[in-house]
């Protein structure tokens, strides 16, 4: 099962493995990365990169950036078809080894990892890899207490390297809790699984105490990121076939036309036919609970009634901003789904051989879905930076005082990049402080970022503030990417793809930084724990 998953990873993965880092709308990776005031949480933006930035600063020391996330990438889409092959062996057992290579193809292998790689959610894919170990490792001490609570504790912490894996991993283990058992009690269980959330989200917990950044400003998002629609499907037809994502350029080719009602009824028809078998196995219920509710409850915030309840809860407790991007929930649809797969082959071993239902549900899984081999079409692959890049990062990091920016929106569009927007590379390329508002625009309509301080500097360099001005504001260096705008400031280095600009001015450092050091390091410890734990469990396991 191991190597059939990463055969199916490297089948979509192939092109990152040239040289050259992922950058593709959120997707950025740089050759280094510092730990900045922004890497650890202290910026006016909500900290929803954490501790993923801390990890890839510090990892960035050791191996080159691109390669840690790329890799990361790779482990993630792994563990998910891996895991749920794992978590069917588990819980439909009769389904036997072509069940488990339906798990794992579902799980890999449909329209939600297409979509979250096509908008650069890579870490996001970590989390959604960790769910089917989550669920294996609270049925193993709800089944017999021969599990440990360092394994939970581990995939939970991995999950965690963003707060929606962390949110998501968690979601499963309590949801799991519920399962029949008789080793570890339901509240032993459900304690351990809180605790390990609790110090996996230390650093985006934090964050916001010490640095205020939460605002109720992500409100004003809420119909923007909500569930999108495919062809012939309707919002709950899309979200049910693992689709649906806001953002209707992160969709591969064919979920663009009417092949979509295809796929989705080609996925749906798998999971369908094996739930007869998967509802009479008290470890798959929960689970497939979970899978209603992760796919209706995306749909109905999607509704008029729902957008108007998302943005009162965001604007009253701003916090809940991460439940902005609904379809992304859907993650917690895929444990459920890859049982239920695996399931169909037990279900229909009386009619016909196990091996070939297996065969024709994993070949009609990738047949409807051709344009997620190869990088989703060649979408996802390596780009080179410009060599003025490296050039003019190593012009800030000589001096890291604080750097405006422009253009102004977060997303930007280079000529050497593709068609696609990304996120500016800058801020995980150098030791400064970059001023970053979070604005963005989608559908020609500006969703508001947080970053205030951000905006007034950006709107002091376009009215043609002064160098003697600009440093007044606390700016250090003013950088243009993509060789326009030109400035009336001392150039510092220039050439056709960035401008960096001298101004001179600083500002202090962020305090609580030692705070915001210490909650990461929590979130390492525990991880570092749990994998210690269960090396532990398992030797002592082997020796019995």
């Amino acid at each position: 099962m191991p190597t059939y998953s990463l055969a199916l990873t490297l089948a979509i993965t192939a092109p990152l493995l040239a040289p050259g880092y992922l950058l593709l709308r959120d997707a950025v990776s740089t050759p280094r990365a510092y730990l900045t005031d922004a890497a650890v949480g202290l910026t006016e933006a909500a900290p929803r990169a954490l501790p993923q930035d801390f990890f890839v600063a510090v990892a960035s020391h050791v191996v080159d950036g691109g390669v840690v996330v790329k890799v990361l990438l790779v482990v993630g889409l792994w563990l998910a078809g891996w895991g749920a092959g794992r978590l069917a062996e588990v819980v439909v057992p009769a389904a036997g080894l072509g069940g488990q290579f339906v798990a794992a193809t579902l799980a890999v292998w449909n329209p939600y990892v297409a979509e979250r790689l096509l908008q650069g959610h890579w870490s996001l894919l970590v989390g959604y890899g960790c769910l089917p170990w989550v669920a294996v490792a609270v049925l193993r001490l709800r089944d017999s207490g021969g599990g440990t609570g360092w394994a939970v504790l581990f995939w939970i912490a991995v999950a965690g390297l963003t707060p929606t894996g962390l949110m998501l991993a968690a979601t499963v283990a309590l949801t799991t809790c519920l399962a029949p058992g008789v080793g570890r009690s339901r509240r032993w269980c459900a304690a351990i699984s809180l605790g390990a959330a609790v110090v996996g989200a230390l650093p985006w917990l934090v964050a916001p105490m010490v640095s205020g950044s939460l605002s109720s400003s992500q409100a004003a998002g809420v119909t923007d990121f909500a569930a999108r629609a495919e062809p012939g499907l309707g919002t709950l037809g899309s979200l049910a076939g693992l689709g649906g994502i806001w953002n209707g350029q992160a969709v591969p080719s064919t979920r663009m036309t009417l092949f979509a009602l295809l796929a989705t009824g080609v996925l749906l028809a798998v999971v369908v036919v094996g739930l007869p078998t998967a509802v009479r196995r008290p470890g798959a219920r929960p689970l497939l609970v979970l899978a209603v509710v992760a796919v209706v409850a995306p749909a109905v915030m999607a509704t008029g009634p729902g957008l108007a309840a998302v943005e009162a809860l965001v604007r009253a407790v701003p916090g809940l901003g991460v439940l902005r991007d609904a379809q992304k929930w859907v993650a917690l649809a895929m444990p459920g789904y890859a049982v239920a797969g695996a399931a169909a082959v037990a279900t229909m071993a009386r009619r016909v051989p196990r091996g070939a239902t297996a065969a024709v549900c994993c070949l009609a899984l990738v047949a409807v879905l051709p344009d997620l081999a190869w990088g989703v079409g060649g979408k996802v692959a390596s780009v080179r930076y410009p060599a003025g890049w490296s050039a003019a990062a190593a012009v800030v990091n000589a001096d890291p005082a604080p750097v405006a920016v422009l253009p102004q929106m977060s997303m930007r569009q280079f000529r050497w990049a593709g068609p696609a927007p990304v996120l500016d590379p800058l801020p995980r390329w150098v030791s400064a402080e970059v001023l970053t508002s979070g604005d963005l625009n989608i559908g020609g309509r500006t969703v508001p970022g947080e970053g205030s301080r951000a905006r007034e500097v950006e709107r002091l360099v376009l009215s043609g503030a002064g160098a003697d001005e600009l440093a007044a504001a606390g700016v250090g260096w003013v950088v243009v990417e993509g060789g326009s705008p030109k400035l009336s400031l001392p150039v510092a280095y220039a050439d056709d793809d960035v401008a960096v600009y001298r101004v001179g001015g600083d500002r202090p450092a962020a305090s609580h930084r030692g705070t915001m050091i210490a909650a990461h390091l929590a979130w390492l410890a525990a991880l570092l724990a749990g994998a210690a734990g269960m090396t532990a469990a398992r030797r002592r396991s082997a020796v019995h």
